[in-house]
């Protein structure tokens, strides 16, 4: 390449050669490239007509960065000293003025991080993933500059696969993630299978053909996502469920029941319940075993050694009991022994292993649903080993965890085998967390599910992200040290708002959410993002107003007529601004726009359907509801980059008692 004779040069200098650090450099100088002026140029060590004068911007880690001699302020952290684990804590130091300076962090992720800091101080916005999702502003190498010293609130910062996904969801999200300050992705399972299996198969829209869909092909995504995982230096989490089950060489794969044979054998190996010892309810991953045999702990043992010896990649790795609840085992030899106790034998027995084939792999252990219940007589050996993982997937996402920080715990209710009911209130959830953390005094996080199915529910999104939001502000006060996001992996319709309060909350926990939804509805609809919000705020409140409707009909429901009329008005209201912006000058102003006019006509026709449900008319509510499906269906290639539709019809028909609907 030769360069243009009489330009300013910005030299990106990466240093070092770690992939995350030179991808960060390469990120940098593609963006600049489409930002800078005619007369500006951006190029990377190395190339044609680099460091030829201009200013020189050097990226590397703390230690990099001193190895070269580059002088700085004191390095950021959350405590003031060092981070805890320079590997896990993320922070960034820009110092650049004019171009020229540096952008440090404690690892090479963190670097990739600052970077895209950088980007947004000047004006950068990543609304959703993908380029038509971004918006990229022009800079001169005058105006390139930051002053910026933050560590991250959490460590524990990331999103875990679920719903139905094609590869290129999963790969866009996973580029995406660090522009927001995300440092780690989960796959839960061994192939991830089932999330990809049902967007091939087209599982709820019978007017795409479905596609052939093997574990083979699973396999080769999977290959590529760890890939685009440890492009950016990401945290990778993997696996969970599957570990009772694939020990046993029957495949993990999802939630379908099923039939194999099985020897008697095997067999023997599984959890006794209701005196019968069989798969639970026909589903693999939901079963457990007989944990009082020591056959059966050894057995899973060694399976998630060897698996770990053959996939050096695994930065934490998630060992969990079978999914489900209810579901332990009931013979003599078990049923006097809490599985917290068993879960807890297998956990030493796993730390010792690993430490004797020199596996440094950090180990994930659950707590949920019969886990809620802490170990009575055993405790883990090693909590550095071991990172806790609170699941509370019974709660309540009306109410916030931000009144638990400070109450006393409640007491626990005893703890009766098969026969558990599990609390919905998110302080009734915290006593057991409170209650494990009396027995682990490691590191941990929330493993939560505002994403998955509750944003459904609120379909303004405006309640779900302040819920959201408060939440994870709260977790340092209830001890936990981050989060991961168990959701639907396109959370993008109507707006963006919970993905990225999300994100900013979990970098800055104390982060305005106000002024940040404002900042974030103004990216993603510009100038009129104001008549958004109206419209995102009356939706949202017509809907606390009808939730009951999603499950009623009839008199029970009659309350929910002046909230439809509400909501009817919201959507007349919202038609003029829609039109206006649909070609908007932005084409992702246009699109979030775009989103939105799908996001009304679909709200049109619900209204219609919960209008018919609150007058009792349950047949042509049902008819209605026909109509709003195959509506989605068949739009689904233009909503489906924002919008789950396998999840929210799954959500949808459950709520409103359409199952014998599905496809």
């Amino acid at each position: 390449m030769t360069e243009r004779t009489g330009a300013t040069v910005l030299t990106i200098e990466p240093l070092g050669d770690a992939p995350a650090v030179l991808y960060a450099a390469d990120e940098l100088r593609r963006y600049l490239r489409r930002m800078l002026p005619a007369g500006e140029r951006a190029l990377l060590t190395g190339e044609p007509g680099a460091g030829a004068g201009g200013p020189v911007l050097r990226l590397g880690t703390y230690e990099a960065l001193e190895e070269a001699g580059v002088p700085h302020a004191p390095w950021p952290s959350r405590t003031g000293t060092a981070p805890a684990d320079p590997s896990l804590d993320d922070a960034v130091a820009i110092a650049v003025e004019g171009g020229a300076g540096y952008i440090g962090g404690p690892n090479p992720r963190s670097v990739l991080i600052g970077v895209y800091r950088l980007l947004r101080e000047r004006g950068c916005a990543w609304v959703r993933p993908g380029p038509a999702g971004e918006r990229v502003p022009a800079c001169t190498l005058a105006d390139l500059g930051a002053s910026i010293s933050e560590a991250a609130a959490y460590r524990h910062r990331a999103l875990c696969i679920e719903g139905a996904v094609s590869y290129d969801n999963v790969a866009s999200l996973i580029d995406w993630a660090p522009k927001v300050g995300l440092n780690g992705y989960f796959t839960q399972f061994r192939e991830s299978y089932i999330f990809f299996e049902r967007w091939y198969a087209h599982r709820n829209n019978p007017l795409k053909p479905s596609e052939p869909f093997g574990v083979e092909r699973a396999r080769e995504f999977m290959e590529g996502i760890v890939g685009e995982v440890a492009r950016r230096g990401l945290l990778y989490h993997a696996v969970g469920h599957g570990w009772t089950c694939e020990p046993l060489g029957i495949a993990g794969l999802g939630w379908d029941a099923e039939s194999p044979t099985l020897s008697p054998e095997t067999t023997a190996l599984l959890a006794e319940v209701n005196g019968v010892r069989a798969l639970w309810r026909g589903v693999p991953l939901n079963t457990n075993l007989c944990y009082s045999n020591p056959a059966v702990r050894e057995m899973v043992v060694g399976s998630i050694v060897d698996y770990l010896a053959d996939h050096p990649e695994v930065d934490l790795l998630h060992f969990w009991l079978a999914d489900g609840s209810n579901n332990q085992c009931e013979c003599p030899a078990c049923r006097d022994t809490r599985p917290a106790d068993y879960y807890v034998m297998m956990l030493n027995a796993l730390d010792r292993a690993l430490a004797a084939r020199g596996i440094p792999t950090r180990i994930v252990f659950l707590v949920y649903v019969d886990l809620l219940w802490p170990p009575e007589r055993e405790r883990i050996e090693n909590p550095d080993r071991f990172v806790l993982m609170f699941a509370p997937i019974t709660r309540s996402y009306r109410e916030t965890f931000t009144a638990a920080g400070t109450d006393e715990p409640a007491a626990l209710p005893p703890y009766v085998r098969n026969r558990l009911t599990f609390p919905a209130d998110p302080a009734e959830n915290v006593a057991f967390l409170r209650a494990w953390q009396d027995a682990f005094p490691g590191d941990s996080f929330d493993f939560d599910y505002h994403l998955w199915r509750g944003h459904y529910l609120d379909p303004g999104h405006l309640d779900i992200a302040r819920v959201l939001g408060e939440d994870v502000g709260a977790l340092a006060d209830i001890g936990l040290n981050g989060y991961v996001s168990c959701q639907v992996q396109r959370v993008f319709s109507p707006t963006p708002l919970p993905m990225h309060v999300l994100a900013r909350r979990l970098w800055d926990r104390e982060a305005d959410l106000a002024a940040f939804e404002a900042e974030t509805l103004a990216d993603a609809f510009g100038e009129d993002a104001p008549a958004c919000r109206e419209y995102l705020e009356a939706v949202s409140e017509a809907f606390r107003a009808l939730e009951p409707l999603l499950g009623a009909e009839g008199d029970a429901a009659a309350g929910a007529l002046p909230a439809l009329a509400r909501l009817g008005e919201a959507l007349d209201a919202a038609q003029a601004p829609i039109a206006r912006n649909l070609a908007h000058e932005d084409p992702c102003v246009a699109q979030s726009w775009a989103y939105l006019a799908a996001h009304r006509r679909h709200l049109v026709g619900l209204a219609g359907v919960l209008a018919a449900r609150a007058e009792g008319r349950s047949e042509v509510a049902a008819e209605r509801w026909r109509r709003v499906e195959h509506d989605l269906q068949a739009h689904e290639d233009a909503l489906q980059p924002a919008l789950d539709v396998w999840g929210y019809l799954e959500t949808m028909r459950r709520r409103l008692g359409y199952v014998e609907m599905r496809h």
